[in-house]
């Protein structure tokens, strides 16, 4: 070896640990050009604070936006309105996100913009949570075994209450977290698969969804929900964790569902950027994506061996601020309905499992389903036209180069993935608490199946649903 080559070994060596000087000078160099030729290295991710954003917290406390040569601030925001707002006016480079948000902006309701995601960051995660009173009058209604409520609970049993509320005209206020939003959404779903009306919308009218409305839903920050229900202003809510076990903890509420009993394995929130960033920061989008798969195939990893630790992250003030075991008492498999009433939940919370990580098409055209349905399109679209913006806005192909990086990498295996070829359509699944099968390559034909709202040709005009 020559003595230039041997200075340059020495110098190296004085450079790096001796860890990195076991990668070899030609993978060291690959990473190294790889995080020069990123278009933007440092970026600001929004979020509120919920347990699903954690993919997001792991990328960042376990370096993993660093090794991509990101140098990442997370902030968190006071609502959705505002989360959004930030990342359409650039002020946020990208966001944890409601995953029919940016679905909503394609098609212009309330904010016209046009966001992408390249990545899903959590399956489930949500529970429909009652106040003491409620639930007191509930269980009357509930079948019991071994003297516990049988699950899941339908909103069939809320009907004598809403009866009595009526009778007393009082309105039955309940609470979600935005428009579009899964959370109004699956409250709308469940009221809905029990016979109960939750009201539809008629824009740029009527923009409160409450038109017909049997049950009166409005919009609640996701931290607030816990003490807005103490106070008396609601009676109920939908909402993400860790807001259903902290009722639990107040002693203030019972959450009587879960999302993975009501519809199993939905897309409950998703990583979006603006599609101007995802143009003029190609390689910083996808070495973003790389490190969110990194984090959720941490979060999952071997039976949820790290969820102890990320719960901790959590449990932090810069994130969600909870107590670890609030926290806890869902993330680690669990999830506790009244009080002392704890149950196994493995896939409560879902970040790589069953490829939860991937942004199918088939998730964004159930979301569009559900604006159908309830009034957000006010007309009849053709079965192409969800599919279209499902398109639009989804982007597997930066996931799939995210995830094929990877495993040349050796940071991940290929049956981590999505076969090659995947469609982005699951097969049809009748996984709802109403059984009603969903075929995303058929959405008109979905929304004839429902008993209440909007089919066909008919449209809300004047506050009344006309053919």
């Amino acid at each position: 070896m020559n003595h230039t080559r041997k200075r340059a070994l020495t110098n190296l060596a004085n450079v790096f640990s001796a860890a990195v000087l076991v990668v070899s000078a030609l993978t060291f160099a690959s990473h190294a050009n790889a995080a020069e030729k990123l278009e933007k290295e440092s970026l600001k991710f929004g979020f509120i604070k919920l347990t699903d954003m954690a993919p997001l917290a792991v990328a960042f406390e376990k370096g993993f936006f660093d090794e991509e040569g990101l140098s990442v601030q997370l902030e968190a925001q006071a609502n959705w309105k505002v989360l959004l707002d930030r990342v359409v006016s650039g002020e946020l480079d990208g966001a944890h996100m409601l995953a029919p948000l940016p679905l909503g902006t394609a098609i212009g309701y309330g904010t016209k913009a046009d966001i992408v995601s390249a990545f899903t960051l959590t399956l489930n995660g949500d529970a429909i949570t009652v106040s003491n009173d409620v639930w007191k009058q509930m269980k009357p209604q509930i079948p019991m075994a071994g003297g516990k409520p049988t699950h899941p609970i339908k909103a069939d049993t809320l009907k004598p209450i809403l009866e009595k509320y009526k009778a007393e005209g009082k309105p039955f206020n309940m609470a979600m977290t935005f428009p579009v939003g899964t959370h109004n959404f699956k409250l709308r779903y469940w009221l809905a698969a029990g016979g109960i009306n939750p009201g539809f919308y008629e824009p740029p009218q009527d923009t409160s969804g409450q038109i017909n409305a049997e049950a009166m839903l409005s919009v609640t920050p996701p931290p607030q929900m816990p003490a807005t229900m103490d106070s008396g202003t609601i009676v109920g809510y939908c909402v993400g964790e860790p807001w259903n076990q902290q009722a639990v903890f107040k002693g203030i509420g019972v959450p009587v569902i879960s999302d993975y009993e009501l519809m199993k394995n939905s897309s409950e929130k998703i990583f979006g950027v603006t599609k101007e960033f995802a143009d003029k920061y190609p390689k910083t989008h996808v070495a973003v994506i790389k490190a969110l798969i990194r984090a959720s195939l941490w979060l999952d990893a071997e039976g949820n061996k790290n969820r102890n630790e990320g719960v901790e992250m959590l449990s932090q003030k810069t994130y969600v601020g909870a107590d670890y075991d609030v926290i806890a008492n869902s993330m680690n498999g669990t999830f506790e309905y009244e009080k002392g009433d704890k149950r196994d939940l493995p896939d409560f919370n879902v970040f790589a499992r069953h490829n939860g990580f991937y942004p199918y098409y088939s998730d964004a055209v159930w979301n569009l389903t559900q604006m159908r349905r309830w009034g957000m399109i006010n007309e009849e679209k053709p079965d192409s036209w969800y599919i279209d913006i499902a398109k639009k806005v989804y982007r597997p192909d930066v996931f799939m180069m995210a995830a094929k990086a990877l495993v040349a990498e050796g940071k991940a295996k290929a049956s981590d993935f999505p076969a090659e070829g995947e469609s982005g359509f699951k097969p049809t699944s009748s996984d709802f608490i109403d059984g009603i099968a969903f075929d995303g390559t058929k959405p008109n034909d979905y929304l004839t199946k429902f008993a209440i709202g909007l089919k066909g040709k008919q449209k809300v005009t004047g506050g009344k649903i006309v053919d």
